[in-house]
């Protein structure tokens, strides 16, 4: 959407001219509500997770994101309620059950927020209708035998609902302790079972006006969402690329994880995106991530910036995001080569086989013949790879009803006598585990990597492959679908 052009209405009427102040904010943050709500039902019909709320308002395009958020969010909650509603007051016509997402908007709207705006064609149709929506309510109540709505919420609390708010405390801010106490005067609050700086909280927590949220000490970011850096697992000094890195959650945890120190190369291709990937460096307070703007695949690997890359994350957008057709140039071959690199993780936000298991499966053979093989992230975590292949054992899936996020996490690792891995042995939770000496400083287990000839190993040929068929296995599905 070009800069400085008001949004279309969803019903692809023209803006309506005697909008004015608040009544037009209020009219397009419905209607970009109404296109964030569109994508998170349809992933759930499908299974198929489409990335977070937070991350779908914090698109480019949405531009009053506090008021899109908290319509989507309090829509949702009500959804259950709106539908059941509408179903018994028998008011919507053929027209409006074409845009029904903008109908169950305006409704929550109507029904719990008393809005009385007749601007725009589902407005005017249900404040018109509010009676008989109110009487519908009343009904549903007594059938329920409760007093109010907020018990009536109970009632058709999903269990996707029921599901613990996480968040990430940035330790590059606030340690882990503190943020606890601090959220702990509020809401009980417990450590997380697997990534260590994660805390779970009530279902349904709202934090986003919190200031530990507001000033980026914490993080609203999923348990899958935080599996995906803590499977790296970096070492503080190292250099590490971040190939699709927008919108900057997993890059930022990459930060805190490496202490602050060594080095992340943070490239994204989309200039919107990258507004937002500054944005989020910026917030965490990260001092050790350099933002490229380009093609992760078209660097210069004699660049003395590139040489010491020692880890690569690759999340590259897919069906999930719902942007793969928009990324294919960028992500299409090259075969630039970036030297010695000794862990790389393929992470997507699909449940999808074609665009998981297949693609590792289809650059498996690449991978061994340079020493890297598939290891098993987080061990004691139950989810793992369909059974594909030989090896799918090793990879990690989420399950976007189960664990409310759908994600999908494969790790590379070079055979290394000087590596010593957590996840090689399946003692412990976290993805790795570092040496440490007597005194319990964390050193560098580092050891120079070099194919048996002596030459550093070409292994961007296995990004390329990676992103590659990620691509293509994607876009056959779209197509087929």
């Amino acid at each position: 959407m070009a800069r400085g052009k008001p949004p279309s209405a969803a019903s692809g009427r023209s803006v309506p001219r005697q909008l004015r102040g608040a009544e037009r904010s209020a009219y397009f943050a419905r209607r970009e509500a109404a296109k964030v709500l569109r994508k998170v039902l349809e992933g759930d019909s499908r299974r198929q997770a489409v990335g977070s709320i937070k991350s779908l308002v914090y698109s480019p395009s949405v531009r009053n994101k506090k008021a899109t958020f908290a319509l989507v969010c309090q829509t949702l909650k009500y959804l259950p309620i709106i539908k059941n509603v509408l179903k018994s007051a028998q008011v919507l016509n053929g027209k409006l059950k074409r845009q029904l997402e903008l109908v169950y908007i305006v409704a929550y709207d109507v029904l719990f927020r008393q809005a009385t705006s007749t601007v725009g064609e589902p407005e005017k149709f249900l404040v018109l209708r509010r009676d008989a929506l109110q009487s519908a309510l009343q009904k549903l109540l007594t059938k329920k035998r409760v007093k109010c709505v907020d018990d009536l919420t109970v009632l058709y609390r999903t269990p996707d609902m029921l599901k613990p708010r996480y968040v990430r405390v940035n330790t590059l801010k606030l340690d882990v302790q503190s943020a606890i106490l601090e959220l702990g005067k509020h809401v009980k609050v417990e450590k997380d079972g697997l990534v260590p700086d994660l805390l779970m909280l009530p279902p349904n927590t709202d934090l986003h006006d919190h200031p530990l949220v507001l000033n980026g000490s914490i993080f609203m970011q999923g348990k899958a969402s935080s599996m995906v850096a803590a499977a790296l697992d970096p070492e503080p000094d190292w250099d590490v690329l971040d190939a699709c890195s927008a919108p900057g959650n997993k890059t930022v945890h990459l930060a805190a994880l490496m202490r602050g120190k060594g080095k992340i190369i943070a490239c994204e291709l989309n200039e919107e995106r990258l507004t937002r990937l500054n944005h989020t460096i910026s917030l965490s307070g990260a001092s050790n991530i350099q933002v490229l703007h380009g093609d992760f695949l078209k660097l210069n690997p004699h660049d003395p910036l590139y040489v010491k890359i020692r880890a690569i994350l690759l999340d590259p957008s897919c069906s999930g995001s719902g942007t793969t057709a928009n990324r294919l140039d960028h992500l299409l071959p090259s075969y630039n080569a970036i030297p010695a690199v000794e862990r790389v993780v393929y992470s997507t936000c699909s449940i999808h086989q074609i665009e998981n298991e297949d693609v590792v499966e289809s650059v498996l053979p690449l991978a061994t013949s340079l020493g890297f093989r598939l290891s098993t992230p987080f061990p004691k975590w139950n989810g793992r790879g369909l059974p594909a292949f030989d090896g799918s054992e090793n990879l990690l899936r989420t399950d976007p009803v189960e664990d409310k996020e759908g994600f999908f996490i494969a790790l590379f690792i070079r055979k290394s006598s000087g590596n010593k891995l957590h996840c090689q042995d399946g003692a412990g939770d976290f993805a790795g585990t570092r040496r440490t000496s007597h005194n319990g400083n964390t050193h560098s287990t580092r050891t120079k990597v070099a194919s048996s000839t002596g030459r550093y190993i070409r292994f961007p040929y296995l990004l390329t492959r990676l992103s590659k068929m990620s691509l293509y296995h994607s876009i056959q599905r779209k197509r087929t679908a």
